[in-house]
């Protein structure tokens, strides 16, 4: 079990009833993004940038997907997400922040159709964050040492309030240009300063450990057809190669050749998808260079060779859902 175990198991459980301020917003946050979703099931790219809302009604089997640094929230559901070996779960008392690139796999839960599973997801950007860390305003929170870029919290009204007034805002869309920059700037500072903030400050505090790996994912994703070598990279972020194996799991809960192996596969199910690569091609274009080791580790990371799985995509899914495959519910 790792040193993350307590943030992991943080929200399993049985659900404990919300206090009446933070239900009373939890239902308003129900009503405006049935208000944004019409009730379809979806997701929904909105008129604020990088702002992201989610409605499933019939959940099917886990997704693979890249979690980029981001903010979710729920209004009704829950959701399981893997990360190497670790599990977090989320529901409508907590919220998750990822702060780095994570490839994860992902299932939400529902109660009922009736009451469909229902999230926000609010990017958040590094460089936003690195200016508020400046400020010598920001209250001071101790530093903390290279963590996991994912975390759940508690979820509390200084985080959920601005959140509504964001999603507010979308009925009134004249006033999102000049307020949305405000309101997300403010939901920003409150995750800095509330819980675990402190691993949040990491990926944008120049020079710590945490922003170096995240350097180094920033190359892999790039680069991850190519062989690696762990030597090189590490290098380049100035670690020694002991010190980069240890921070680079600390933070992705993996080592860089199980992070390339996911980036690799998630790929190489995305050209089979949704451009229609062959079985072959698609292997070729994302670096491997024998297909029964391909064929293997796809089956253990999707549950079926690749063909089957491609085959079973098209026959049952269709088209619509095949795009649905590649966006990911927060």
């Amino acid at each position: 079990m790792s040193d993350e175990t307590p943030d992991i198991l943080s929200a399993i459980g049985t659900p404990l009833p919300l206090e009446p301020e933070l239900d009373e917003a939890r239902k308003e946050l129900v009503r405006l993004i049935n208000l944004v979703t019409g009730g379809r099931d979806g997701s929904v790219d909105t008129a604020v940038p990088g702002l992201f809302v989610y409605c499933v009604s019939k959940p099917d089997g886990p997704k693979h997907a890249m979690q980029t640094p981001a903010l979710g929230l729920i209004a009704q559901g829950s959701k399981r997400i893997m990360v190497g070996d670790d599990i977090y779960v989320y529901d409508p008392m907590h919220y998750l922040v990822t702060s780095v690139d994570l490839p994860v796999c992902g299932q939400v839960r529902v109660t009922s159709e009736q009451e469909p599973y229902l999230g926000v997801r609010l990017e958040l950007a590094v460089d936003e964050i690195g200016e508020l860390i400046r400020n010598e305003q920001l209250p001071a929170k101790a530093n903390a040492p290279a963590s996991r870029g994912m975390y759940v919290n508690r979820i509390a009204m200084p985080v959920l309030e601005p959140v509504l007034r964001l999603l507010r805002l979308l009925e009134t869309p004249e006033d999102v240009p000049i307020m949305a920059p405000l309101i997300k700037r403010e939901i920003m500072y409150r995750l800095l300063v509330n819980g675990e903030g402190a691993r949040l400050r990491q990926i944008a505090l120049q020079d710590s450990h945490t922003q170096r790996v995240a350097k180094a994912i920033s190359a892999l994703r790039v680069n991850f057809a190519q062989s690696l070598k762990v030597e090189d990279m590490a290098r380049a972020v100035h670690m020694s190669v002991s010190s980069f194996h240890h921070h680079f799991k600390a933070v992705t809960a993996m080592s860089p050749l199980q992070y390339q192996k996911q980036l690799r596969l998630q790929e190489a199910r995305r050209l089979m998808l949704l451009t229609g690569a062959d079985v072959a091609t698609a292997a070729h274009d994302v670096g491997y260079e024998s297909p029964s080791q391909f064929a293997r580790e796809y089956g253990r990371m999707f549950g079926a060779p690749p063909l089957r799985d491609k085959r079973r995509w098209l026959g049952e899914a269709g088209n619509d859902a095949l795009g649905a495959a590649s966006r990911e519910a927060a």
